[in-house]
């Protein structure tokens, strides 16, 4: 860092120090880099836990998967018994969606990459 020059004062920005140059007006000697203010201290060391928002597993309607395709997909990749698995199925065909899986984000991302591996249409959002 170049020495001040005389006449330079020290000025102190939020926590980082800079020195300004005599009549400069900005704060800073040419050619110096502006740093970010320290952050504020707040006292506690303690962590705050942000709650796991849900996410949820959509299927979308496709012109291509047969109902019984998708009633046996899942049954088998998610687990869901045959008259869930076939009640789910009916919603994606009627109302052109519908949401088969809910959870931590991890999960959902493995669900949907799991149904697209077998030829559905799936995304996944934060639950509402």
């Amino acid at each position: 860092m170049a020495e001040p020059r005389i006449g330079a004062k020290m000025a102190s920005v939020g926590g980082s120090v800079g020195i300004s140059a005599p009549g400069s007006g900005t704060g800073r000697l040419p050619g110096t880099v502006m740093t970010a203010p320290a952050p504020a201290k707040t006292g506690s060391t303690d962590t705050v836990a942000t709650p796991d928002v849900p996410w949820v597993t959509i299927v979308w309607n496709d012109p291509v998967n047969l109902m019984s395709y998708v009633t046996l997909v899942f049954q088998k990749l998610l687990g869901h018994p045959r008259p869930k698995a076939e009640a789910l199925m009916l919603d994606v065909h009627r109302k052109g969606r519908a949401t088969v899986s809910s959870g931590p984000r991890e999960k959902m991302e493995a669900d949907v990459a799991k149904l697209q591996a077998a030829g559905l249409w799936a995304t996944m959002a934060r639950d509402s």
